[in-house]
Formats: C-alpha cells, structure tokens, sequence
C-alpha cells in the first residue's frame, strides 16, 4: 500500500470516528428497543492467585475480563469508509455495562483497567480489560493443611435487571490457559454457572455468571515445617518414661516438649481465621500437648513411687503378683529390686558368737580365758549374756535394715515396671494418632 493509500486511509478513520460520535450518548443503553434486553456476554481469564488471606478470608486474584455486547448505535457501512471493518477507541467514548465484582472485599473498589474497545462495523464491541480483584472466600480450615477451598467470583450488572441486561457466560469454564502457577496452591478447574436470582428489595431478576475456583492446597511446606516437628517432638515424650529417675529430668523433659509444641501452635493460630473450626493439625497438637501433660503427671507420681523411704508401707500382694510379676514379663524388667550396692548377708549367728567369743568356743578354752584374766567361771556369766543381748541387738537392726532395703526395692522395681509399661503405651499413642491424622488427611 502505498503512502497516499495509508493517509487515505487514516483520514476516512477520522471521518468515521467523527460521523458515529456526533450525536452519541454514552448514558443511555444502545438499543433501538427499549423494552428489549440486551445480551452482554462476559468471559474471564485467570491469570494468577496473588494472594489468598486465610485469616481475613480474602482472595487476590489476577484477571483477564472480556465483555461483548451489540451497540446499535454504532454501526457503518465498511464500503463508504474505504473497508475499514474495525477501530479501536477508548473505552470512555462507549457505553459500557455496569457489571461488577458482587463479592468485592477490596476497600477501593477497585475497577477494569480503562482500555480501549474493539468496535466492528457490525456494532458489536469487545472490551478486554485487566483487572487485580479482591473477593471474600469462605475458607474451610477443617483440614489444614491438606485442605481445599471454593473461591466464588460473582459478576454481574449493579442497576439493570434482566429485563434490560441479560448477561451470559461465554464458556463454561474459565480460561486457564495462561495462568501462572501458585507456589502454595494447585487449581484444579474454574466452572462457570450462570444464575438468575430475584433478590428481597427488588421484584426483577438479575442474572449474574459465578466462576468457581476449586483450589487445593500444597502442603508440603507445612508437612516439613510444622507437621513432621511436631511428630518428632512428640515422640521424645515417651522417653520421658525410660529416663533414670535419680537424673532429675524426667519432668523437665515433658515440660520442654509442652512448651515446643506451644509454639508450634501458636504458629499455626496466628495465620487460620478465629472461627469454631479447629484445624486438622490444631486438633494433633492438641491430642499431643494433652498427652505430655497426662505423662508428665504419671512421671510425677512414678517419681513419688520410686522415692519411697524405708518408712513405706510393703507393696500389697495385689501390686506384686499384677506389677512385678506379669507387667515386668510384659515390660521385659527382669531386674531384681535390690541395688548392686545392698550390703552382704552377715555370716551366721552362730558364727558371729563364736567370733566374739560366745558359746561357739570350747570350755575348756574359755575358761582357760577367764582363770589367765583372773575372773572365775561362775563371775564370767552376766558378762557373757550382756555380750550376748548386744549381739541380738546388732542383729535385729541388721535384719530391720535389710528388710527396708528390700522394701524399697521392691518400690523402685514397682516404679520402673511402670516407666516402661506407660512408655509403651504412650509410644503406641503417638503412633496411633499420627496414622489417624495422615489417615483423615487422605
């Protein structure tokens, strides 16, 4: 084309934008028939999830809005203007349906982008615009987080019923195919549904097109940072239970681990919505932190158990035949209760007299004694039967201490039959609940 043609051809477009305007309005609907509805067809892209607010239930999206509608004012015959079939004009210089985001949370209210429209001889007009909108979104945390959410994105005309706009979806899904993926959401589709609701103040229905996004959530950057923590801490509280316990941290172990899941939970309040809905992993955290706390009490009696003093009353025979009998088989606590360390039997009594010069010796030896150190036989006699109540004496505290010793030992052996018994259980508690919370996930 030569460059006489392409000034030709810029000035017809100057007539052309010049003959429709003239005696346009872009206040009224352009329609030769008032009482006729006009057809606005809409179409949304999904360009990207910037943003989804759990805790104020808000989601920033990125979209692409197509509107096209017929303008019956706007039309020419392509011949008389050198076959130009199509301009492209603000989108100010038109009319432009009022249709709007219903769900918008966003405090500016903020709109399409003014681009320009494509307008063809015909009089339909194709607006596109850009748009970055903010919708509320009823999350459901139930499963957090290996939760999936429901966003609803609601257009529709703000004044005119659907006696003057009926406003249909293009397609029955939205475009997705230039959406930019989520780091923390997977979209799993966008159908569109077109509605026709009748609301309380007005007797007119109004159509409106809802896309729903169907969101699912990538939960591995929560399953490393809060979840499998939260396994790991939690089966150092069983060990709680297999500590010695003269270390002295066998409370101290289950008061940190409570406290790390403390934190653990605040973490995961501080970014879900306050709502009656407590989340998978808040109700885990939960189960587990009440759990410590049953263990840390049983370790405390365990503890009082263990310590038992010589004064304690001897374990009943109920006690020992369950505990010490199938419980330490169960427990596999073979151990006696005594200590390494438990004195020896004294030797006989007999022997322990003779040692003293009792009644073990001959009597032709003590007396031979007694005549060199000048007592006689019949003197000798108190003096041998105070050595010999003495001896008694030594004897019973003997026989007292040794049957305290095993009394206690007997208690310790009680408390450390419990240790591993409760370590067990709790053990198989831990694992129970971790397979129920990966099993509700699934």
């Amino acid at each position: 084309v030569s460059p006489g043609c392409r000034g030709a051809q810029g000035r017809l477009a100057y007539k052309l934008l010049h003959d429709l305007f003239a005696n346009y309005s872009s206040a009224l609907r352009p329609v030769e028939d008032t009482d006729r509805a006009l057809n606005v067809t809409l179409q949304v892209t999904l360009s990207q999830i910037i943003d989804m607010d759990e805790r104020n239930q808000v989601l920033t999206t990125y979209l692409w809005v197509r509107q096209t509608w017929l303008d019956a004012h706007l039309t020419w015959d392509k011949d008389e203007y050198g076959g130009i079939d199509s301009i492209r004009i603000p989108s100010s210089y038109v009319w432009r349906p009022d249709i709007i985001l219903y769900n918008n949370a966003d405090e500016h209210f903020g709109g399409s982008m003014e681009t320009n429209v494509v307008l063809r001889s015909d009089g339909h007009i194709m607006w596109d615009s850009p748009a970055i909108t903010k919708s509320s979104c009823k999350v459901d945390v139930s499963y957090f987080p290996f939760d999936g959410q429901r966003c609803r994105l609601t257009f529709g005309s703000w004044t005119h019923n659907g006696n003057q706009i009926d406003l249909r979806n293009q397609l029955d899904t939205g475009d997705l195919t230039d959406f930019v993926e989520n780091v923390e959401w997977e979209m799993l589709g966008m159908p569109a549904t077109r509605n026709v609701i009748t609301y309380g103040c007005c007797s007119e229905p109004y159509p409106d097109v809802t896309y729903t996004l169907l969101l699912r959530r990538r939960a591995s950057f929560y399953v490393f940072n809060l979840l499998l923590p939260c396994i790991m801490v939690s089966f150092l509280a069983p060990l709680g239970f297999y500590l010695p316990a003269d270390s002295g941290e066998k409370v101290s172990l289950g008061v940190t681990v409570l406290l790390a899941l403390t934190v653990f939970q605040l973490l995961v309040a501080e970014s879900m919505p306050p709502s009656e809905s407590v989340p998978l992993i808040g109700k885990y955290y939960i189960a587990t932190m009440t759990m410590i706390t049953a263990s840390t009490a049983l370790t405390i009696f365990i503890m009082n158990v263990h310590h038992c003093g010589p004064g304690a009353r001897p374990v009943p025979p109920w006690a020992r035949r369950l505990i010490l009998h199938h419980m330490a088989r169960l427990c596999c606590v073979y151990e006696v209760g005594e200590s390494c360390k438990s004195p020896q039997r004294a030797p006989g009594g007999r022997a322990a007299v003779g040692d003293a010069g009792g009644p073990g010796e001959s009597p032709g030896e003590g007396q031979a004694g007694t005549e060199e150190r000048g007592c006689p036989w019949d003197h000798c006699l108190c003096h041998h039967d105070a050595l010999l109540s003495n001896v008694g004496y030594i004897a019973g505290c003997f026989r007292r201490h040794r049957a305290n010793q095993r009394r206690t030992g007997e208690w310790k052996k009680v408390a450390k039959v419990m240790d591993r018994f409760f370590m067990w259980v709790f053990f198989l508690m831990v694992f129970l609940m971790s397979v129920l919370v990966l099993g509700n996930a699934a």
